[in-house]
């Protein structure tokens, strides 16, 4: 038996490089999709430097390229941790819990959030932040003519096939008050797990500039050094809920 020429050797390794490439690409559209946590607004369920992977077939997940989607295992249900594009440029990924869907009513009252008349207890590790330096709580009242504010909202309903994303850190959390409602068209899918977990706050790392050629190297061996403080190793691989 004959060996394979260099060109068909080459061909066999591209063929098996381009297979590999379109594969990891309809998994990480299709499938599931790592997240970076960027902000404060889902403290404390979720950290800033958090690494998520969400489920993208459970909202039915689309094919690359194509405005196809899959059948959807289900609808987001209020208390999902959902990821969605920013309806406000239809670019940005953002990531906040679902608290109400199509056709609730939505209302807070003194930052208390009910839905359908019902008091919806804050999440687990959910939070207010908004106290003054003395601990005291800081209720935004209604604006004047009686527009919505942080804390005192609606009541609203939840257009049809639209929902309502709010932050766990309910005080710091540019959300579906703000901005509206978050079409499904626009629904990515549900967070499911932390796998990496980094926290830059105990050791920042030192700035990375063009003009310093050093300051990468100088990153890479800051970062090296703390590795094991910086890394929140009881994080790893927790389920979100």
């Amino acid at each position: 038996m004959s060996r394979p020429s260099l060109t068909e050797s080459l061909w066999d390794n591209f063929k098996q490089i381009f297979i590999a490439v379109i594969l990891a690409i309809v998994i990480k559209t299709s499938i599931v999709e790592a997240y970076k946590i960027p902000s404060q607004s889902m403290e404390d369920t979720l950290l800033v430097g958090d690494f998520l992977l969400a489920n993208k077939f459970a909202y039915g997940a689309r094919l690359p390229l194509v405005n196809w989607r899959f059948p959807a295992i289900g609808r987001p249900e209020p208390g999902d941790i959902v990821i969605f594009i920013w309806p406000q440029d239809g670019v940005t990924k953002y990531i906040k819990r679902c608290v109400a869907g199509p056709g609730d009513t939505v209302e807070l009252k003194d930052k208390l959030l009910f839905v359908n008349g019902k008091l919806v207890e804050l999440p687990e590790h959910g939070k207010y932040g908004g106290n003054t330096p003395d601990g005291r709580i800081v209720v935004e009242p209604r604006q004047p003519g009686g527009l919505d504010s942080r804390d005192n909202f609606g009541p609203y309903v939840v257009p049809d096939d639209c929902y309502f994303m709010m932050g766990d850190n309910r005080d710091n959390s540019f959300d579906s008050r703000y901005w509206g409602v978050v079409p499904y068209e626009l629904i990515l899918g549900e967070a499911i797990l932390v796998h990496w977990s980094w926290d830059d706050s105990r050791y920042p790392s030192p700035e990375v500039t063009v003009t310093d050629p050093l300051s990468v190297p100088r990153l890479f061996i800051f970062n090296a050094v703390h590795f094991v403080q910086k890394v929140r190793w009881g994080r790893l691989f927790d389920l979100i809920s």
